[in-house]
């Protein structure tokens, strides 16, 4: 990902300020003196101080399911957003020299707050429609003095970058979709254990879950659960769920507008509770 980013900045930076025969070299180093003494023409250098997660962009919802036709559902953990944070400086024989170089830079990335899509490769592109750039922003800025002073070298200006890249490094998981849930109510054994008492009859409810497959539009739908008065609520797609039954057999009752209502037992529990109108 990062050596992606890299190579999508220098052709920005290519296209950009334009670069032409080679006249400016693009370069990635850490700074030092020993780095900047070979030098011998023109430089724009970009270096890769900082990446960390952008936690505000983290959304609540850690996981986003997505049932499947075969009964399964896909579980997927949102891609994270990373911040790659640069620090830009140019080297040349002169100062005039230089600072064209660093005003033809930051005019570059601030006419351009995303990353055309085209200078992107395939792996950062099918994570996020953009990449969003911020240039010299104040509250990104480092204190140049400490910086310099680790790197051992002569104190310069510098342009802030920071690249807000989508990456997805989780894998999908296919699980059963969860039909029915038993919960049992007694007394404990011990206040420390979730074992109950041998011999004793706790309650037991149930809760289940199921899907309404019909070519009519579910808006239209009114779901009754007749034994308990029960206005069922269609989800997406159908789907429904209903808790705190007791082991038995019950009944659904489903009408579409004016029509005459239909009747459906649900015997609880059961392997699935789906139903086709």
């Amino acid at each position: 990902m990062i050596q992606a980013m890299d190579e999508a900045v220098r052709q920005l930076l290519i296209r950009e300020l334009p670069i032409t025969n080679n006249e400016i070299d693009i370069a990635f180093e850490q700074p030092k003196r020993e780095w900047s003494a070979r030098l011998n023409r023109p430089t724009l250098n970009l270096f890769l101080y900082d990446i960390r997660e952008h936690l505000k962009m983290r959304g609540s919802h850690q996981w986003k399911v997505e049932r499947l036709p075969n009964g399964t559902a896909l579980q997927r953990r949102p891609p994270v957003k990373i911040k790659l944070s640069y620090m830009i400086t140019a080297w040349a024989t002169n100062s005039d020299d230089e600072h064209n170089l660093l005003s033809r830079a930051l005019m570059a990335f601030f006419r351009q707050p995303i990353m055309p899509p085209e200078l992107l490769p395939d792996e950062i592109r099918e994570q996020s429609s953009y990449v969003e750039l911020e240039v010299s922003r104040e509250d990104t800025a480092h204190k140049p003095v400490d910086v310099w002073t680790v790197l051992d070298n002569d104190l310069r200006p510098s342009i802030t970058l920071m690249l807000t890249v989508t990456a997805d490094p989780y894998r999908p998981i296919v699980t059963p979709l969860v039909r029915t849930r038993e919960l049992k109510v007694g007394q404990a054994a011990t206040p420390s254990t979730k074992e109950l008492v041998e011999n004793a009859a706790p309650d037991v409810f149930w809760t289940i879950g199921g899907t309404i497959h019909t070519s009519k539009p579910l808006e239209q739908l009114q779901v009754t659960l007749v034994e308990k008065g029960r206005t069922v609520q269609l989800q997406d797609e159908g789907r429904f769920a209903i808790g705190r039954l007791r082991t038995g057999s019950y009944t659904l009752e489903i009408q579409s507008g004016n029509a005459k209502p239909e009747r459906h037992k649900l015997i609880v529990p059961a392997p699935d509770y789906d139903i086709n109108v």
